[in-house]
């Protein structure tokens, strides 16, 4: 008998949520856009598409005279009556009959007959004088110079997708318009106070005086006071040099920056020295990364795995006491390598300085794999060959920054919480963090 009643329980339940359903179907049809569906069912009379591409074409067909119905309706706002209207007019200007010009859409290429009166002085807003193309396109030919993209594929994609050709040229003239963005942004004033900097150069191909040469591209990628990305700018320079970064340093503080905490680096010589006597306050820090790299060469490859594994045992140490206990063991393990040693020993300031501060801070520090990532986004535009002109990498690498903003979209690093907080146990750095941070 339970089981009986359990059945028909469930029998119950089944029988009111397909009546529920069937409710909240009726209601979503009946919400549903009742002009659209007028719309469509007219066209599917009118051109009784069979397939996707013939449906396309249909609404393709449509934009054309919607357009000439807006232009026609921009016109009698213009002149001040309608077209059918034989009344008394208050103005001597009148309708002078159309142009026609082909408009490129998102759908492609569509013909219109734009209406013009006497005078010559109806601005059309919906398509504007001298302009064939209402797709967007410029924008989406940015995105994809942005991405890496040639201009021949960026030219196969338009035409592949919207149906219409874009010429080289014209994909030049679009990109070239950013070149003033680009110094405007280079220009732009900085804030005031970077909680990290980290310093690197890539090296690009530029036509020079009838020669191809490999030119230094310098990055600085910031983060402010609260975790957030920030590319600082990009400098062009013959090759990487301690001078160069000196100015270029000189040149971010007359831009706003008054103090940074930290700034890691790789091992340019000179770059430790010039940072200090700008930024008198700030941690230079090298790349463990690189300085691993430097002594790796005098290892030879059968070892390399155990060879890294003890490092990391000594920057990874909990604790400097244990990081200098792990240190000795690595001298006496590796001590038939006297050029790789001789590196640790050399930099060994770099590697106890980091343990004067929280893991996750350290972990921010000890490496400039930061922006090697974005210089390896970079590379993404690089790739094409050689560039021009300096003016091309700019309008190259500003593109391609453009793309990196998206992807930040002002979010703090992963586990900035926990390195705010350990920056605060240190007084002095408090100090001059809350100089800087708003609440």
């Amino acid at each position: 008998l339970h089981t009986l009643f359990f059945y028909i329980r469930c029998a119950t339940l089944k029988e009111r949520m397909k009546k529920r359903m069937s409710t909240a179907l009726m209601a979503k049809r009946k919400n549903r856009n009742t002009k659209g569906a007028a719309i469509a069912q007219a066209i599917l009379e009118q051109y009784q598409p069979q397939t996707k591409e013939e449906m396309q074409d249909a609404i393709k067909d449509i934009f054309g005279p919607m357009f000439e119905a807006m232009l026609q309706g921009e016109m009698d706002s213009h002149l001040g009556y309608d077209i059918n209207d034989h009344g008394y007019k208050e103005t001597t200007n009148r309708r002078n009959g159309y142009i026609h010009k082909n408009v490129n859409t998102a759908y492609g290429e569509i013909p219109v007959d734009v209406p013009r009166d006497r005078d010559a002085t109806f601005e059309p807003q919906l398509i504007p004088k001298r302009t064939k193309d209402i797709s967007g396109i410029e924008d989406k030919v940015l995105a994809m110079y942005g991405k890496g993209m040639s201009q021949r594929d960026i030219a196969d994609t338009i035409e592949d997708i919207y149906g219409f050709e874009i010429s080289h040229e014209t994909i030049s003239t679009i990109t070239d318009r950013v070149i003033d963005t680009a110094n405007e942004w280079q220009n732009r004033p900085l804030k005031k106070f970077y909680t990290f900097l980290f310093v690197d150069c890539l090296y690009v191909s530029i036509r020079k005086e009838m020669e191809t040469k490999n030119c230094a591209v310098y990055v600085i990628l910031g983060y402010d006071v609260n975790g957030v990305k920030d590319i600082l700018g990009i400098w062009i320079g013959e090759s990487e040099g301690k001078h160069y970064w000196m100015q270029i340093f000189d040149e971010i503080k007359a831009r706003g920056v008054e103090d940074i905490l930290f700034i890691s680096m790789d091992g340019v010589s000179g770059l430790e020295e010039g940072a200090r006597s700008i930024f008198k306050d700030v941690v230079v820090q090298r790349c463990i990364v690189h300085l691993i790299r430097n002594s790796m060469k005098y290892i030879p490859s059968k070892e390399y795995k155990k060879y890294t594994a003890q490092l990391k045992k000594i920057y990874g140490a909990a604790s400097l006491k244990a990081a200098e206990a792990e240190f000795e063991r690595f001298r006496q393990a590796w001590s038939s390598y006297p050029g790789a040693v001789d590196v640790w020993l050399r930099n060994w300031t770099h590697v106890e300085q980091l343990f004067n501060y929280g893991s996750a801070v350290r972990k921010v520090m000890y490496t400039t794999n930061a922006i090697e990532s974005v210089n390896s986004s970079f590379r993404k535009v690089t790739k094409k060959g050689s560039f021009p002109n300096e003016d091309a990498v700019r309008k190259a690498f500003y593109l391609r920054i453009v793309e990196l903003y998206k992807k930040w979209n002002d979010r703090p690093v992963p586990n900035w919480s926990m390195v705010r907080n350990q920056l605060a146990m240190d007084d002095k750095m408090q100090t001059r963090i809350l100089k800087y941070e708003k609440y």
